[in-house]
């Protein structure tokens, strides 16, 4: 039990913070409002920091991912019996932190009329839409970071607060190399969370929820995770 809320309170401080800082850049009438890439991308990365810290103070793994659990228990670093659990903490975290970051920013959703900035909030979105581009986009910075987490996680299946700060420093630089092209989803709860967090929630002039482009940012980083898998394990 302590473990599942580790993976909820981590994935939920997560959410806050990275899709907090999204909100602050592309909302209307904000004090941050046009502040750019790099800005987004140091606030998903203390965002990630923040996270690993907190889930493993609380005793869990700190996957904070559905993409890394899957992957910790393909090398057999993690109980098969345990995946389910923690992705539904992982989803139900992700779900509650969009949640908050909308009742923090309620008004300035009110004073945003464009659609598509709403929807940044909550989920990624392709620069130029192609399924296959997209797909094989998510599948690399996923790649990246999975492998990277396991040498640095190795031989255990736990990132550890000790390693809160490199995994932070793999985002930063998976945001700031490969983020260009989809926004970086490299989660599927981070991303498929918050969007139906996006679909449920009233906002004035909301717009769809792209449900067509969505299975991209699942698909791709579990794909690109198994990949960094089975390369660990070769090596």
């Amino acid at each position: 039990m302590t473990a599942f809320l580790g993976e909820f309170f981590g994935t939920a401080l997560l959410i806050i913070l990275g899709d907090g800082v999204v909100a602050n850049v592309v909302l209307n009438k904000t004090k941050g409002n046009n502040a750019g890439w790099i800005v987004i991308t140091f606030g998903w990365a203390i965002a990630v920091f923040v996270g690993v810290f907190t889930a493993s103070s609380l005793h869990s793994d700190a996957h904070l991912n559905p993409a890394v659990t899957i992957a910790m228990a393909f090398l057999g670093k993690f109980k098969w019996d345990m995946v389910a659990p923690y992705i539904i903490a992982q989803m139900l975290g992700a779900m509650t932190g969009a949640l908050i970051v909308w009742l923090a920013y309620l008004q300035h959703f009110d004073e945003t009329n464009d659609a598509a900035s709403q929807l940044a909030v909550f989920s990624t979105g392709p620069a130029i839409r192609s399924t296959a581009h997209n797909l094989i986009t998510e599948i690399i910075g996923t790649f990246v970071l999975v492998f990277a987490v396991l040498n640095i996680a190795a031989p255990s299946s736990s990132l550890g607060a000790v390693n809160a700060l490199p995994v932070a420093l793999i985002v930063l630089g998976i945001g700031l190399s490969l983020g260009g092209p989809t926004g970086y989803a490299i989660n599927p709860a981070r991303d498929l969370g918050p969007r139906i967090m996006h679909f449920i929630l009233p906002m004035k002039g909301k717009g769809n929820s792209d449900w067509s482009y969505s299975w991209i940012p699942v698909v791709g980083p579990i794909i690109g995770g198994l990949i960094a898998a089975l390369l660990f394990s070769i090596l």
